[in-house]
């Protein structure tokens, strides 16, 4: 497999970021996410598909992310609803944006999804916007991980790193991840309180 050379991904990659408004993530609060997302879904990734789009300098690679939707539980989705991304494989041609979540077949997400179609990452936060739903192998629930695969312990850590790692230094205490039920009865409770 060869990857595109760097200077035509730089090339690519600034006409995906001439929309966004910065090219550093700063990591969204557990608020800022349900604020900022337009649609938020839990669901199961049904189909992964990359394909080239766009003519001379503009050429790029686009993936596209199927999800078969369980549950909307922010604006509207439908039974299944696609993610536009920059970057994929195609044949032996890989594009890659850097911390751009990677998507296969078969993973269990909640998704904080917004700009779908206008911005390069439609997730809010770019990585940060996306949860994956794991079972716990002791009690059997489903439980919150990060897009790097970090449990989620207390929703007001999310996007403060140094209070997380402070909270874990400062503790004896093993927290339990939390179960995806908690997890969106927050998200409820955010909205609601709107």
């Amino acid at each position: 497999m060869k990857t595109l050379h760097p200077l035509a991904f730089v090339l690519c990659a600034t006409f995906a970021l001439s929309s966004a408004r910065a090219t550093t993530v700063i990591p969204p609060t557990f608020d800022e996410l349900v604020s900022q997302a337009e649609v938020i879904i839990q669901g199961t990734v049904t189909d992964v598909k990359s394909q080239w789009t766009g003519e001379g300098a503009q050429r790029h690679i686009v993936s596209y992310v199927t999800v078969k939707v369980e549950e909307t539980i922010k604006g509207k989705a439908g039974d299944s609803y696609t993610l536009q991304m920059l970057g994929g494989t195609v044949g032996e041609d890989t594009m890659e944006v850097s911390d751009s979540p990677k998507f296969a077949v078969g993973d269990r997400d909640i998704l904080f999804v917004v700009d779908n179609g206008k911005q390069f990452v439609p997730l809010v936060g770019i990585m940060h916007g996306r949860f994956h739903v794991k079972q716990d192998k002791q009690t059997g629930a489903d439980m919150i991980l990060a897009d790097n695969g970090d449990a989620i312990t207390n929703l007001h850590a999310i996007g403060k790193q140094d209070e997380a790692v402070s909270t874990k230094a400062n503790t004896n205490a093993v927290e339990r991840p939390l179960d995806v039920a908690t997890f969106k009865a927050a998200i409820r409770s955010k909205l609601a309180a709107k």
